[in-house]
Parts: C-alpha cells; structure tokens; sequence
C-alpha cells in the first residue's frame, strides 16, 4: 500500500489531475451544445405537431390509425372566420377528391350512401336540418344510417352548421351564386339550385355510388331499405301514387329517391340535366315528370319504379297506415314558418304512437293532423300556368 504511495504514485495523481482540469471547459461546452440542440429539437417538434394537429383537424390530413378513412372535423372552432361566409378556406380545386373521401367514409358494404342538401335558411337551431336529424335518431332501425348521411352543404354557413352536428359534411360549391337565402319556390334562385343538385347527383353516380337522396324536409321513420324494389334503377316517390309502381301516370317527387349506379342512371340523369334547356322555369320535378314519357327512356333501358305513399308519403298524399309508413314529407307546403310548424306536428304524431303498448298500436286507428299550416292551394298558385306543359 506504502508503495502506491511513492513519489511515482504522486506523479500519476498529478499527471491524471493536470488532464482532468485541462478537459473542463470542453466538456463544459459541449454539455451547453448539447442543450442547445436538444431546446431547438423540442421546439421544432412542438412547431410541426401544432401546424400539423391544425391541418388534422381540417380535415385535410388523416389519422395514422384511419390510413383508409377520411376524417371529418366536428368542430373548427377559430379555424373557420366567423365573418367570413365564403368558401375560401377550402381548396376549391379539389372538389372531386373531397368528394370522393367524403363518399368513401359514409359509404355502405356496397357502395350506397344517404344524400342530402342544406343551405343557410334551414340551418337555424329548432329548424328543418334538426328535425330531420332527430327523425333519424327516433325512428325504427334508422338511427345507424346517421353513420352513412352526407350533408351537401351549398353554402359556407350551412357547412359550418353541418360540422357542429354531424360527422361526413360536404361543400358544394356554384361559382358567382349565393344558396344561402331562402329561395321562394319556382324562383331563379330556386330553380338554379335544384338543378345544381341533378348534375352533382350525376357525380355521384359516375364515381359509382348508389344513393339514396332526402329532401331534408322529411321525416324518417323506419329503414326504407326493404321497402325498395331489389331490381329497379330508379325509383323515386310521388306526390300522388296511382296504385302501380310502373304506371308513369304516378306524379313523381323528386325530394326522395333510391338510384342505383350504373350506365342506366348515369345516362338518364345526363338526360334529366340537360332537358332543362328545352323547359325553362321548370324544376326537375316538373321536368321529371315530362320526360319520363320520352322514348330516349326506353332506349336508355331504364328500370323506373314509383314508391307508394302507403310506404312513402307526404302532405300530399299522407301515408295511411302508421304500422307501414317510412317517411312523411312536407311537401305541397310552400314557406318556412309552414313547414317547420307541420313538420313538428308530424314529428309529435310519431312520437305519441311510438310511446303506445303494441297492442294498442295494432288496434288504434291513427291520421295525422297535417295539414295544418301547409296549404295545397297556395302551391298551386305558384307553379307555371298547366297549359304551357303537356303531362300526358
């Protein structure tokens, strides 16, 4: 032990001493880099997680654990201007792969999906857009089709509403025209948007989905889904039904309509879109229901059905049989304050024969108390004068 201790021993502590206290200030230094890079690191990360969870929550970006799905965002809080109600924040230029993401998220196994149209004046809380969403969460079996509804928003502040209330929202964007205001019936502005809809339904079905299309002025009872004919193309519901779903004599509505996807419907609703040129100041309801008789249908090849208001009904022509009906419409009902009263009306029908023992629903007789608000003559009054069409 002594010997560790000699002179020799005494230089080794000295010559390890000199190199330790030579080495400080470098391993000072590069402990402070160290640092250094390790704050610039984090705040680099921090930056590129907050610009990217901005992006994820537009929208524009997909979850690592939905590769194959496309996210909606729910809430864009400050991300959307609340004084801004255009649609500048959306890339524009990539409609076709919104709509194709949008598509894919709420589609069924088959490629079927639920369509509808908003704009601003039925968006309002207690309106239109929340009685026909609380129609679907109360129905028989519909509340799991809310999983496969796309609202079609036309304008920035119905898009804004669609995000706080539902999960698969799409903006349909018509450059130069405003969709928000209510369109009185048989308006320009009116007609302009209900021809909008035909042309993005033909989009629809070129990318090849199968949809069922809901005026959002309807209520939903039951899952129409077997109430459909298994092997028609096209069927559509009627204002007034003459007993026989091939009878073109049937007054077709188009507010509600189940279109498969194939060369047949592609090619008739090209049709129906471009027939408008030879009927201005109709809208494709009225133009519907005079090219049905066109020979260019049977060449096309087209199965056409009609749906029975037994199933399918409306002011017009309510269903009779609460045990059967699918959906109610408020269609022959012209005004806001109108149908939002009778639609509730309708709403509360359901409910009360909802809340009644089985047996009392098999041996009660029911009729809805509509119309009430809605008015068939004041419908009448505002369509074109009947004889400058022929309905055969």
């Amino acid at each position: 032990m002594r010997r560790i201790a000699s002179s020799g021993g005494t230089r080794i502590g000295k010559h390890r001493h000199h190199r330790a206290v030579s080495s400080a200030p470098t391993a000072i230094s590069g402990g402070v880099a160290s640092i250094r890079r390790f704050f610039i690191a984090l705040l680099l990360f921090l930056g590129v997680s907050f610009v990217s969870s901005i992006f994820y929550r537009a929208g524009w970006l997909t979850s690592p654990f939905e590769t194959m799905s496309w996210r909606q965002p729910q809430d864009l809080g400050g991300l959307i201007p609340t004084d801004n109600d255009s649609f500048d924040f959306i890339n524009l230029d990539n409609e076709d792969i919104r709509l194709e993401r949008v598509l894919k998220a709420a589609s069924m196994r088959d490629k079927t999906v639920i369509l509808t149209t908003l704009n601003a004046a039925w968006t309002r809380p207690g309106s239109v857009i929340d009685l026909f969403m609380e129609s679907l969460r109360t129905g028989e079996e519909t509340s799991f089709l809310l999983n496969h509804l796309v609202i079609v928003s036309l304008d920035m502040k119905a898009y804004k509403r669609c995000l706080a209330i539902h999960t698969h929202c799409f903006a349909l964007t018509t450059e130069g025209v405003d969709f928000s205001g209510e369109k009185s019936f048989m308006s320009k502005g009116y007609l302009r948007m209900m021809w909008r809809r035909i042309d993005f339904l033909r989009v629809v079905l070129e990318k090849g989905y199968s949809f069922i299309f809901s005026d959002a002025d309807i209520m939903w009872f039951r899952n129409p889904f077997p109430y459909f004919y298994p092997d028609a193309d096209f069927q559509m519901a009627c204002d007034h039904f003459t007993g026989d779903s091939s009878d073109l004599r049937n007054t077709a509505n188009g507010g509600f309509g189940y279109v498969r996807s194939n060369n047949r419907t592609i090619e008739f609703y090209k049709f129906w879109y471009i027939s408008r040129l030879n009927y201005p100041g109709y809208h494709d309801q009225d133009v519907l229901n005079y090219i049905k008789y066109d020979e260019l249908i049977a060449d096309i090849g087209i199965d056409m059905r009609f749906l029975s208001t037994t199933y399918f009904g409306g002011i017009c022509e309510p269903s009779r049989d609460f045990e059967k009906v699918c959906t109610m419409h408020a269609n022959c009902c012209i005004g806001m304050r109108s149908k939002i009263h009778d639609l509730k009306v309708i709403l509360e029908e359901w409910r009360y024969y909802l809340s009644l023992p089985p047996n009392l629903k098999r041996a009660s007789v029911f009729s809805w108390r509509v119309p009430q608000n809605c008015s068939l003559d004041m419908l009448n009054q505002s369509r074109p004068p009947s004889n400058e069409i022929d309905w055969r």
